[in-house]
């Protein structure tokens, strides 16, 4: 027995009805199954949404497309990206979910990322 200052019943040594551990109240629910959902975008493979871009994989927008001027040299760091030349004019157009500093340039049948800064973009 607790003397003094504590306040409660000290003759009951279970805990109260009410506060049943949540593992109890979760057994007694029905399982619900899920379903993992993987974000897609149409006409775009999936493994855009997953965050891996092979620009050889998609195509343009319908809509959307725009000629850019570039302004500087870009050597391309990898497969994904275009290399540049100052004052070539390519098209460009962005993609759902893409980083919004990089753009899908193509020129002729060569199509990759491109960093927008080194863009001018025209009509």
């Amino acid at each position: 027995r607790f003397s003094g200052t504590f306040v409660g019943n000290a003759e009951s040594t279970s805990p109260p009805a009410a506060t049943s551990p949540p593992a109890v109240a979760a057994a007694t629910l029905p399982a619900v199954p899920t379903i993992p959902v993987v974000p897609t975008i149409v006409g775009v493979p999936n493994t855009v949404a997953e965050g891996v871009l092979n620009p050889n994989e998609v195509k343009p927008p319908a809509s959307g497309t725009r000629k850019a001027r570039v302004l500087y040299d870009y050597e391309a760091a990898d497969s994904t990206e275009l290399a540049l030349l100052a004052d070539e004019m390519i098209t460009v157009y962005s993609l759902p979910g893409m980083d919004p500093d990089w753009l899908i340039g193509e020129r002729g049948n060569q199509k990759g990322k491109v960093p927008v800064t080194y863009l001018e973009l025209l009509s």
